[in-house]
């Protein structure tokens, strides 16, 4: 009786491994847009958190160095969030009905 339970336990365990796989595939492929300055400057970052592309508006550009390097940051930093933001949704997604401890971090 205690093995057929423990099996159990540990194909649950197995599929859930697989459905974080999966889901940490699906993320990677999956892109935001940050942005800052009202859209003058965006990023395009994939949910690995490399970032893909950066537009800066022509107005920006030659005019002031320093508000640029701030929204250029701003926009990277919009982007990260919103990754941050996708993966905690993917996650509840994966992990809807497992009892995971209050405060566990997923190990990516």
């Amino acid at each position: 009786m205690m093995k057929n339970a423990l099996a159990g336990i540990m194909q649950q365990a197995q599929k859930m491994q697989d459905n974080l796989k999966k889901a940490q595939e699906e993320l990677g492929a999956m892109e935001v847009q940050g942005e800052s300055g009202g859209g003058l400057v965006t990023i395009v970052m994939t949910g690995k958190r490399e970032v893909r592309k950066v537009s800066i508006d022509p107005s920006l550009v030659g005019d002031d160095k320093d508000m640029l390097e701030d929204l250029v940051a701003a926009a990277i930093n919009d982007a990260v969030h919103k990754v941050g933001k996708m993966k905690k949704e993917k996650m509840a997604d994966v992990t809807a009905g497992i009892p995971i401890p209050p405060g566990f971090q997923m190990p990516f």
